[in-house]
C-alpha cells in the first residue's frame, strides 16, 4: 500500500481514537485514588489504549484559571515559550526553564508511538524546545514581572535548577551542568562545566531531569525517569533510570539514592520534628491498565529504598505484564506515602511552611498536576495543596488553582510550583505560556 494511503489510514484512526475517547472509562472518582490508602481496583487491559486528551487552546486576553477559596490569581509573566520549571534566586529574581522534549528518534516508534506523538502535539507538547532559562524580575513589587532577561541559552532541554553559594546547577536532559553565578546578574555568559552525565540517548522516554540541593548545600539530588512505561525496551535501557541520584557537587561522585521510581519529577525537603529534613519526591506512575490505575504519588524517600517499578506498584501490587517477574524485589517495594490520583501527571512539588497564603495553605505541599491524556474522564489540570503536620501529610488535598480546562479545551497545563520571596505561589503553565501568581485575597498588590 502506498505511504500516502497508509498515512490517511493512520490519520483517520487517530481522529477516531480522539473523537471516541476510546478505552476504559473510570469507575472510581479521582478522590478515591488519593491519600495514604487509595482504592486500587483490578487492572483492566485493552487492545486500544484510552485516549482522552484536551486540545490545547491558549488563554484569550483577560482569561485566567480559577483560584481556590480565599485566593486570587494574576499573571506574573506572559508570552513565554513553554515554561516548565521555576526557581527563586536568593535576591528574589525568578528563573523559568523554557523547555520541551529533545529529539528522541527511537522513542515511541510504531503505530502506538505515532498515536502518542499525535496526542502530545494535540495537547500542546509538540513545540520545539526553546532550550533557555529566562530571568523574571518584579522591580516595583506590584506582583508582575516588569523585566525579562535571557539568563542562559543554548541549553539542552533544561528542567531543574538550584543554587549552592555562587554556583547555579542546571539539570539538562543529559547532564547536570554548573555555572558561576553572581547575585543580581541579568545573564550568565561564561560557559558551564559538566558535573555529571545523566542517562539520555535516542530513546530518553522521560526526558525531564530535576535537581535540588540538600539544606546544608553538601549534596545534590537529581531525578531520572524510566526509559519506558513498564520496561518494554529491556532493562538494559533502564540503567541508572527510574531513580534519584545522589551527587557530591565538589567531587562529582554519584550513586543511586533510591530506585524503582517510574518517573520522579519534583523534589522537596521537609523539616522534621527532630530538626532534620526528609527528601520527598512526586512520581508519575505507569499507564495502560485502566483509567483508575495507577495513582501518581508523592512520598518520602529512603536512602537505598526501592519503590516497585516496573515489577509492582503502590507497594506489592504486582504488574503481571512485566517479564521476567522479580518477586524478591516486590517483597522489598516500599509503599508510597500519599497517592495523588490516577494519571494526574503530577510534576510540580514544593513544600512551604508559614507562606503568605496562610489559613488552609499555611503548612504543606503544593503539587502541580499537568493533567491526564489517557483517563476518561480527565484528571489533574490543577494545582493542589496537601496539608502537613509533624513532617507528614495530615488531611485531604485542597484545590489551589483549577479551571485550566474550559469548553473541553486546555487553556493551560500547570507544571512547576514555587513560593516566591513575598510568600506567594508561582505556577508555570507550559501550554498557556504564562507564570501565574497566586496570593491571598485582600493581600497587598492583588490582581487588577
Amino acid at each position: 500500500m502506498a505511504r500516502t494511503a497508509l498515512s490517511r489510514i493512520f490519520i483517520a484512526a487517530f481522529a477516531t481514537l480522539v473523537a471516541a475517547g476510546c478505552g476504559h472509562e473510570a469507575r472510581l472518582s479521582v478522590e478515591e485514588g488519593m491519600g495514604p490508602n487509595p482504592t486500587l481496583p483490578e487492572p483492566e487491559s485493552s487492545f486500544i489504549p484510552t485516549v482522552n486528551i484536551a486540545k490545547a487552546n491558549r488563554w484569550a486576553e483577560g482569561e485566567k484559571p480559577n483560584p481556590g477559596p480565599g485566593l486570587t490569581v494574576n499573571a506574573f509573566a506572559e508570552g513565554l515559550d513553554h515554561p516548565r520549571w521555576l526557581y527563586v534566586l536568593p535576591n528574589g529574581d525568578v528563573l523559568v526553564a523554557e523547555s520541551n522534549a529533545p529529539k528522541r528518534p527511537q522513542d515511541a516508534t510504531g503505530l502506538t508511538g505515532w498515536v502518542k506523538k499525535k496526542v502530545m502535539a494535540r495537547a500542546g507538547a509538540g513545540v520545539p524546545s526553546a532550550d533557555r532559562i529566562t530571568l523574571l524580575r518584579d522591580t516595583d513589587g506590584d506582583g508582575r514581572a516588569d523585566e525579562q532577561h535571557v539568563f542562559l541559552d543554548d541549553l539542552f532541554s533544561p528542567f531543574g535548577m538550584t543554587v549552592i553559594d555562587h554556583t547555579l546547577y542546571v539539570a539538562n536532559t543529559d547532564a547536570v551542568v554548573a555555572f558561576d553565578y553572581t547575585d543580581g546578574a541579568d545573564r550568565i555568559d561564561a560557559p558551564g562545566r559538566e558535573l555529571v552525565k545523566l542517562p539520555a540517548g535516542p530513546i530518553n522516554h522521560h526526558w525531564t531531569k530535576n535537581v535540588i540541593a540538600s539544606p546544608d548545600g553538601a549534596t545534590l539530588y537529581a531525578t531520572v525517569g524510566s526509559n519506558s512505561n513498564i520496561g518494554e525496551n529491556g532493562m538494559a535501557a533502564e540503567q541508572g533510570r527510574a531513580a534519584i541520584w545522589e551527587i557530591d557537587p565538589e567531587s562529582a561522585e554519584h550513586d543511586i539514592y533510591a530506585s524503582g521510581l517510574r518517573n520522579p519529577n519534583g523534589l522537596a525537603f521537609v523539616p522534621q520534628p527532630d530538626g532534620g529534613h526528609t527528601l520527598w519526591t512526586v512520581v508519575n506512575e505507569r499507564d495502560e491498565i485502566g483509567s483508575d490505575l495507577v495513582p501518581d504519588y508523592m512520598t518520602s524517600v529512603e536512602d537505598g529504598g526501592f519503590y516497585g517499578w516496573p515489577y509492582s506498584y503502590f507497594g506489592d501490587h504486582v504488574d503481571t505484564r512485566v517479564e521476567p517477574q522479580k518477586p524478591e524485589l516486590v517483597a522489598k517495594a516500599i509503599k508510597p506515602d500519599y497517592a495523588l490520583g490516577p494519571h494526574t501527571a503530577s510534576l510540580g512539588l514544593y513544600y512551604s511552611r508559614d507562606n503568605a497564603l496562610g489559613g488552609d495553605f499555611a503548612n504543606g505541599m503544593f503539587v502541580g498536576q499537568h493533567g491526564s491524556w489517557n483517563r476518561k474522564p480527565r484528571s489533574g489540570y490543577r494545582v493542589i495543596f496537601v496539608p502537613f503536620d509533624n513532617g507528614a501529610p495530615a488531611g485531604a488535598p485542597r484545590v489551589v488553582l483549577d479551571g485550566f480546562i474550559q469548553n473541553d479545551e486546555a487553556k493551560g497545563r500547570p507544571v512547576g510550583v514555587v513560593i516566591d520571596t513575598a510568600g506567594d505561589l508561582l505556577v508555570a503553565d507550559d501550554v498557556g505560556n504564562t507564570v501565574w501568581r497566586v496570593s491571598r485575597s485582600g493581600a497587598a498588590n492583588p490582581a487588577p
